[in-house]
């Protein structure tokens, strides 16, 4: 079963991966262009110059607007597709922020990241990451999400409801996926 197959093109959950996909991009491309504008530092300059908050040299702001352009891209494709973009990049700006820990301080540090910067990886990381996870990750989704019914093959659709009600009418032993 292919999901992209299951998901209608007008489905809600589009329109969440396409919003979150497209606003942190647009995000990370006002970013990168900033950093790209004005007195900037060397390419590789550790010591970075001061942008919406964060640090920045020209490999982070060039850094900024490709990953920038690949969620406006998801964007703008939708679907599977924004999510699957999302839940990517996301995971990357997670370990960008490991990384960016590892390296703070020292001549590693190439992006030039202050903490400024690994505190905005993580939290944009995750909140990117979210956005994809959306209606893919639940305890309790609904028996026609593609999802649910890609974990659940075979499965019928199941009574819904409070446990003592979905007993009395399928009667059997308990599921411990869920009702």
């Amino acid at each position: 079963m292919r999901l992209h197959d299951e998901l209608p093109v007008d489905h809600r959950l589009g329109t969440v991966y396409r919003y979150g996909a497209g606003l942190g991009g647009l995000f990370l491309v006002v970013f990168g262009i900033l950093g790209l504008t004005g007195a900037s530092p060397g390419f590789l300059d550790t010591s970075g110059k001061e942008v919406i908050g964060l640090s920045s040299n020209g490999a982070l702001s060039v850094l900024s607007l490709v990953a920038g352009g690949i969620l406006i891209l998801g964007a703008v494709i939708g679907g599977n597709t924004a999510s699957n973009i999302n839940m990517i990049m996301g995971v990357l700006f997670v370990l960008a922020g490991f990384v960016g820990l590892m390296v703070l301080d020292s001549s590693a540090n190439r992006l030039a990241f202050h903490i400024s910067n690994v505190i905005f990886s993580f939290v944009f990381g995750f909140v990117i990451l979210t956005f994809g996870m959306y209606g893919r990750v639940s305890g309790h989704l609904p028996q026609d999400n593609p999802y649910w019914k890609q974990r659940h093959p075979g499965d019928t659709a199941r009574p819904d409801g409070p446990p003592a009600l979905v007993k009395v009418l399928r009667p059997g032993p308990p599921n411990p996926t869920g009702h």
